[in-house]
């Protein structure tokens, strides 16, 4: 009689570990693509600001230099932003 209680309450203990595995798994997952198409788009945002930069300058107002210094600094922290991202993901999969 209680190596049955035992064992159902096991079993039901068994099922709630496996719902949230699967539910947590899933949530991974979509995090992961999420992640992975968010480094799309700024590889892409990256190459679009890089070409942009390499057009040389014609006006030496000091408005138009701060802007361009900007979009600098902007496509730089750009580039930063997808390395710690990609670094984590190979941390992860490391790790895994």
């Amino acid at each position: 009689m209680i190596l049955e209680i035992a064992l159902g309450i096991v079993s039901v203990l068994l099922f709630v570990s496996l719902y949230y595995n699967y539910k947590f798994a899933t949530q991974i997952l979509v995090m992961v693509k999420s992640i992975e198409e968010c480094l799309d788009i700024l590889d892409e945002k990256y190459g679009s600001i890089s070409k942009i930069l390499d057009v040389p300058l014609f006006y030496d107002s000091p408005q138009i230099r701060q802007v361009v210094e900007d979009i600098k600094k902007s496509r730089d922290s750009i580039l930063e932003v997808a390395n710690k991202i990609a670094k984590i993901e190979d941390e992860n999969l490391d790790e895994s």
